[in-house]
């Protein structure tokens, strides 16, 4: 899933990191391997 705007919310749904979005560059946010979930 590709990041589109600040303050978007993404979990690993694999070992439960979070992180926050706080500048948009474009691309997909990858933990343990595996594409982050966005966090409604």
């Amino acid at each position: 899933m590709a990041v589109m705007e600040e303050g978007e919310k993404y979990r690993c749904n694999l070992c439960g990191n979070e992180v926050i979005v706080t500048k948009v560059g474009g691309g997909a946010l990858v933990c343990c391997g595996e594409d982050m979930e966005l966090m409604e």
